[in-house]
C-alpha cells in the first residue's frame, strides 16, 4: 500500500492494485497508475524508488524512466507500472488480467475530486495490508 500511497499523492489518476499472483509468475502484484505527463510520471516513480530505498526495500529493476510512456518498478512480489494514458489504452494489463481481483485502496489516499477506484465484482479488500 506504500506504494499506492505515494502515487495518490503525486495525483496518479486511476490508481489499481490486481491480485495477479495466481495469474503470473512475475509478482503477486501489480499497482497500475496513469500520470498525466512525462514529468508526472517521472516525479512518481523517482518518489516509489527514493521511498523503497528509504525502507531498505530492495528494487530490482527500474525500467522507461525519464520521460517514457511506461515506467515499470519491479519490487519483487510488486511491480509498480506507471503509464501515460495512451500507452496504458494500448498494453491494456487490466484487460489481460481480468480474473485477477482488485485489491481495495483506501478512500483517504485520494485528494478530493481524484479519481477513485471504481467499485463492484472483482473487487477484493484480503490483501489491503500488503505493505
Amino acid at each position: 500500500m506504500a506504494t499506492v500511497w505515494i502515487l495518490a499523492n503525486f495525483k496518479g489518476s486511476d490508481l489499481k492494485i490486481l491480485d495477479v499472483g495466481k495469474h503470473s509468475s512475475m509478482a503477486d502484484y501489480f499497482v497500475i497508475a496513469s500520470a498525466g505527463n512525462p514529468t508526472q510520471a517521472g516525479a512518481m516513480a523517482d518518489t516509489v524508488c527514493q521511498m523503497m530505498k528509504k525502507n531498505n526495500i530492495a528494487i530490482k529493476s527500474l525500467e522507461g524512466s525519464s520521460g517514457s510512456e511506461w515506467t515499470l518498478i519491479d519490487l519483487g512480489d510488486v511491480i509498480v507500472h506507471i503509464f501515460q494514458e495512451t500507452a496504458r489504452n494500448i498494453y491494456d494489463l487490466e484487460g489481460l488480467y481480468t480474473t485477477s481481483n482488485l485489491v481495495k485502496i483506501p478512500e483517504n489516499y485520494y485528494f478530493q475530486g481524484q479519481e477513485k477506484q471504481p467499485k463492484g465484482p472483482g473487487t477484493s479488500s484480503d490483501d489491503e495490508n500488503y505493505f
